[in-house]
């Protein structure tokens, strides 16, 4: 440039480099104290205590090792009301996350963590719980997260003196152990559990192991899902049967004696290792007339079925069929069924019957004739197309 203010032309050819474009603010920059240009947005809003304007104060930055969270802080000039909350700034993880703490020594009081309100904070060494959304989520440290449970049992500690002091002598004592656990003076564990998976304990030895950090994740219960808010996928539910076993049904019918109006039981029975039978019984009130059936609850089978049972011995007379004599001699019973429903108890069931041979047979064109199975027609009924 010329002493004028003119710009001197430069070499033939040569042109102007573009300067290089502003690289994008970023909105969620990494935390740190020492970040002066990481300052928090100001909105005014109405305090909920006294109902006059506050300040909410809100930081959107990144954890390391972690991700991006919103830190909150409303604060009231008026009647000096104040509320701080940390929130995920992510959606809620696939699987829930569960943080085990060995607190060793004074330097893991230091570390870093986000507690989100569906956390469930534990200290088993003490029988401690702070069951999930009891607090609002928080930006804190081991030792703030002590500090924090501290002044939410001395919060209503002079209230319990006048009114219960047995239960506030003894909160002072549990208090006490709190106060201790700061002091490190014996190791403690510090258990973090959140199904919504965006809590966290900081590593500081990342990105290498952490001895004394244990981070299980796990698929969450259904009960969780539900205390989360999500619309978890209900297990379908089967139609429910009517149970009949049960339940002896009755209907009105005619007596075949008489044909006066008469009622029919009919109950469904379950035949251990053979299969449900129909027990049908019918009483007339004017002739006195009873009818006792049985019939199958299938259909008819493929095959037919012969039993031959050898009697050998009186208990044989006590299988579940009828009497015939008192077995005193031996003898062979032999029962034919075509449509393969009839049955014999089997006293060794399940194994089987030395005494008793069951035969399945394919039954001929006379007995098929006779169950009317020769005109029965079950094929090409949907198509609307019967064989011809």
């Amino acid at each position: 440039m010329s002493a004028g203010g003119t710009v001197e032309p430069g070499p033939p050819g040569a042109a102007a480099a573009p300067s290089p474009a502003p690289a994008p603010a970023r909105v969620f920059r990494p935390f740190s104290a020492e970040d002066e240009g990481q300052q928090p947005t100001e909105i005014e809003s109405l305090c909920m205590n006294c109902y006059r304007d506050g300040v909410t104060r809100l930081l959107l930055t990144t954890i390391p090792f972690f991700r991006e969270v919103i830190v909150s802080s409303f604060s009231c000039e008026h009647c000096g009301w104040n509320n701080t909350e940390v929130q995920s700034a992510g959606r809620i993880q696939d699987q829930g996350v569960r943080y085990t703490l060995t607190v060793r020594a004074a330097e893991d009081m230091n570390r870093e963590v986000v507690k989100t309100d569906s956390a469930t904070t534990r200290i088993p060494e003490l029988d401690f719980e702070i069951p999930a959304f009891s607090q609002k989520g928080a930006l804190t440290t081991v030792e703030g997260l002590i500090s924090r449970a501290i002044s939410g049992l001395e919060q209503d500690q002079p209230t319990r003196r006048a009114n219960e002091e047995a239960i506030a002598e003894r909160l002072d004592e549990f208090i006490v152990k709190l106060k201790e656990l700061k002091q490190v003076a014996s190791p403690f564990t510090l258990i973090i559990d959140d199904p919504s998976g965006n809590s966290f304990v900081e590593n500081p030895h990342a990105p290498q192991k952490d001895d004394a950090l244990v981070i299980t994740h796990y698929n969450r219960t259904l009960q969780q899902e539900e205390m989360l808010g999500l619309q978890a996928e209900a297990p379908e539910e089967k139609p429910q049967e009517e149970d009949l076993r049960n339940e002896v049904l009755q209907f009105n019918t005619n007596c075949p004696e008489c044909n006066a109006p008469a009622q029919t039981n009919m109950k469904l029975v379950q035949i251990p290792h053979f299969k449900e039978v129909i027990i049908m019984a019918t009483n007339c009130e004017y002739c006195g007339h009873r009818t006792n059936e049985v019939k199958s609850g299938g259909a008819v089978e493929p095959l037919g079925t012969r039993i031959t049972l050898r009697i050998t011995d009186p208990s044989d007379m006590t299988r579940d069929l009828l009497k015939i004599m008192e077995g005193k001699m031996k003898a062979h019973f032999i029962m034919n069924d075509p449509a393969g429903n009839s049955y014999l108890q089997n006293v060794y069931a399940p194994e089987d019957d030395p005494e008793m041979k069951v035969e399945r047979y394919k039954r001929t064109f006379d007995q098929n004739e006779e169950l009317g199975l020769n005109d029965m027609k079950t094929e090409g009924y949907e198509t609307g197309l019967a064989p011809r």
